[in-house]
């Protein structure tokens, strides 16, 4: 009879360990459905979209039962430097309008630009010497260049080099003298947002069927808006440890993404990085209801899809001792996992990362746990250049949608989120970092 109690105990217990689990996974689809959304406007910079996912963020830490850090608010004000596209975008080619972000997308720092102008159709080999790009351009004074960038067959090493450096010149060389740059590729049209504005527009071009030889003429209605220093937040909160310590581990998304080309065309940013951000809020609402060893702070940073400038606002204002950090994990693109997580900073940390690979081989939870070296290219690396201990972690596998519009919450898979979100739980639960 009293193994039998036993038994029913563990039973119930282990149903609802896995009850708690499976509401974490709706909880973060529903954050990231949220997050993704028309209404919060790519989460950029035009429409106020970045402000709205932090009000939302902040909502949730509160409701969670988190803490703020910055003098009873959970925000951390500061500026940076964007070129945003409020208004109209509008291309036609040969008076066929194109459909934006699907055929076509204007360089993330392009002015404004409005007229119809003549198109002179290019090859690379037309700007493989130098006299041939000054001659160009020359030709080219009132007109725009329509480079078609598919490399040939027979170009050598020497040549791609050259003609790369020309194209950079085309882009944004003040001693060339011409209207505009279309660039045509079949290359996966992929968007960024940029703190500063060029001299002259660009437009990258793939569209199927298009024989860019055929291009006479460009009609352009780009409206442009570069604001030097647009009012954007961080969001930081925190669970107080059990063991009233003053080691503090660190857990960091970030939140902004590319906001909208014109006032009609969003980028949802569901892997990136909605769903670190779901990650992130998940983890603080499990440990409000289970209070760590140690402190856990919860930063979820604006700026970063811009140059990091998130986490510089934090490096150069900290909200906490970052020499109390003991570790620090960075969430981003967390909405796949078929192929298991890549580990930055893996070979730098080797203890932390063997203790991750050992409790997932123990707990059999993702497919595999890669390592990889350093890397600057998300917000850990502010911490990690000072001196802080850091991972950042990313899912592998799965849809292949990116800084693009069909990065959609609808088809964001999940696939290995609640594994996932288990072995980071047993990873800072392990008394080991």
């Amino acid at each position: 009879m009293k193994t039998g109690k036993i038994g029913w105990f563990i039973f119930f217990w282990l149903l609802g360990v896995n009850t708690a689990f499976a509401q974490q996974l709706d909880y973060a689809k529903k954050v990231v459905e949220t997050l993704a959304s028309p209404a919060f406007k790519g989460r950029g910079y035009v429409a106020k979209g970045d402000q709205l996912a932090a009000a939302f963020i902040a909502k949730e830490f509160k409701t969670a039962g988190l803490l703020p850090i910055n003098k009873g608010s959970y925000y951390q004000d500061f500026s940076l430097p964007v070129n945003t596209f409020p208004g109209k975008v509008e291309v036609k080619l040969n008076g066929q309008l194109l459909q934006t972000a699907v055929d076509y997308l204007v360089d993330a720092s392009s002015p404004a630009v409005k007229g119809d102008f003549k198109v002179i159709p290019v090859m690379r080999s037309d700007i493989n010497s130098l006299e041939k790009l000054k001659s160009l351009a020359q030709l080219a004074r009132d007109s725009f260049i329509l480079l078609d960038n598919r490399p040939a067959e027979n170009e050598g090493k020497a040549e791609k080099e050259i003609i790369a450096e020309h194209i950079a010149a085309l882009r944004n060389s003040v001693e060339l003298e011409f209207k505009g740059l279309l660039l045509f590729s079949e290359d996966k049209l992929t968007w960024t947002s940029l703190p500063f504005q060029n001299i002259r527009p660009v437009i990258i071009i793939n569209k199927k069927g298009l024989d860019p030889a055929t291009i006479k003429s460009v009609s352009l209605d780009i409206e442009v808006k570069f604001d030097p220093a647009y009012h954007t937040r961080n969001v930081a909160a925190m669970v107080k440890g059990k063991s009233l310590s003053d080691s503090t581990l660190v857990l960091t998304a970030h939140y902004d993404h590319l906001g909208m080309l014109g006032s009609k065309v969003y980028f949802p940013g569901a892997n990136d990085n909605a769903s670190g951000v779901a990650m992130l809020l998940s983890l603080a609402k499990y440990y409000a209801k289970h209070p760590p060893k140690y402190n856990m702070v919860f930063l979820a940073f604006s700026g970063e899809e811009i140059g990091l400038l998130g986490s510089k606002a934090f490096i150069q204002q900290p909200l906490i001792d970052l020499s109390k950090i003991r570790f620090l994990v960075n969430f981003d693109l967390a909405g796949t996992g078929d192929e298991g997580i890549k580990v930055v900073n893996g070979t730098v940390f080797k203890r932390q990362f063997d203790l991750l690979q050992q409790l997932n081989q123990e707990y059999q939870l993702l497919p595999k746990v890669d390592i990889r070296g350093e890397a600057c290219n998300s917000d850990h690396c502010l911490f990690y250049a000072k001196g802080v201990p850091s991972f950042f972690i990313y899912t592998q596998g799965g849809i292949q949608a990116y800084h693009d519009i069909y990065d959609k919450a609808e088809t964001l898979p999940f696939t290995k989120f609640e594994p996932y979100f288990r072995l980071m739980v047993k990873f800072f639960d392990s008394g080991r970092l």
